[in-house]
């Protein structure tokens, strides 16, 4: 079934895409939640106002994540672990717990945006990768010290 994706999906195109899909797909999952329509002569022409539309709200959301990305990165957020031997954490730091601590100063981010790419294990200052939008990423200091 040829269809015109309204929002990005994931592995299946991009925003104002004509796709080739499952018939089930489309009727049981795109076309009901408002990601995608029937590829009509009427749709693809209302396809273009769209595609504006989107382009405008997409630069938009882009100016307020770069606007976001320059207070992270001079932020730094710091947690005090109980510590093992060796400078090991009983435990590791968590983007949960990353999210948890942004919350607690202002910052509402998801905790699936925040890109942890070895586990924090020990002690130390580690820097973490904040993606607030798929083109941009700020990074983020983070410092973890003992207890006690």
């Amino acid at each position: 079934m040829k269809i015109i994706l309204r929002e990005n999906v994931e592995h299946v195109g991009t925003v104002g895409e004509i796709v080739n899909v499952r018939d089930g797909y489309a009727r049981n999952y795109l076309i009901p939640r408002g990601l995608a329509y029937y590829a009509s002569p009427k749709a693809i022409r209302l396809l273009e106002s769209e595609k504006k539309q989107y382009e405008a709200r997409m630069a938009k959301l882009k100016s307020e994540a770069e606007l976001l990305a320059a207070k992270l990165a001079d932020m730094q957020v710091s947690f005090a672990m109980q510590v093992g031997e060796e400078g090991r954490l009983f435990g590791s730091v968590t983007n949960q717990m990353i999210a948890q601590e942004l919350a607690d100063k202002g910052f509402s981010i998801d905790r699936r945006a925040i890109i942890i790419d070895e586990p924090i294990k020990s002690i130390g200052e580690f820097v973490v990768t904040v993606k607030l939008h798929p083109e941009v990423h700020a990074p983020l200091k983070i410092w973890v010290t003992s207890a006690a």
